[in-house]
């Protein structure tokens, strides 16, 4: 069986792309673990790691500046779509995202988009309740002091 592949899919701005500079990790029914690169460089990050949380509709992921310092932790509220025969997955960013700084102080970012995505009929309700509840979800966790449980499978990357 060939390797797995991942594809990104934005839906603003609408792109598909194969992130073929991820390096897989880790595999299993939960969560998919990978490295990597950013794939355009700047001045705030240059690399990091994530887990794609199969069950729970969300990706974590640990971003580092160029001196492997943490920058802070980025979890974007996603879907899946699994192609067995192409042995890949489209991971849909919802637009809904969960930034967390090292200080512990985290804010939710682009509902807005969202809103649009969801105006300009580019996610479903279907789509616009399940982002919304992942997002509910994920907060919650942070509330309870649980989002150590969510980085643990960063920990040693």
């Amino acid at each position: 069986m060939k390797p797995l592949q991942i594809y990104r899919k934005r839906l603003i701005p609408q792109e598909c792309i194969l992130l073929k500079g991820d390096e897989i990790v880790r595999q299993d029914d939960e969560v998919i673990v990978t490295k990597w690169n950013t794939l355009k460089p700047g001045k705030d990050f240059t690399h990091g790691c994530s887990c794609y949380y199969l069950k729970l509709g969300i990706k974590v992921s640990k971003f580092y500046r160029a001196d492997n310092s943490l920058l802070y932790w980025y979890c974007d509220i996603v879907d899946f779509d699994f192609n067995e025969e192409e042995n890949s997955v489209t991971v849909t960013d919802l637009l809904a995202d969960v930034v967390i700084y090292p200080d512990g102080n985290y804010r939710v970012v682009d509902l807005p988009e969202l809103a649009e995505a969801y105006e300009k009929q580019l996610i479903t309700a279907s789509q616009m309740t399940a982002c919304l509840r992942r997002v509910d979800n994920l907060l919650f966790t942070i509330y309870r002091n649980e989002f150590d449980k969510l980085q643990s499978p960063l920990a040693e990357l």
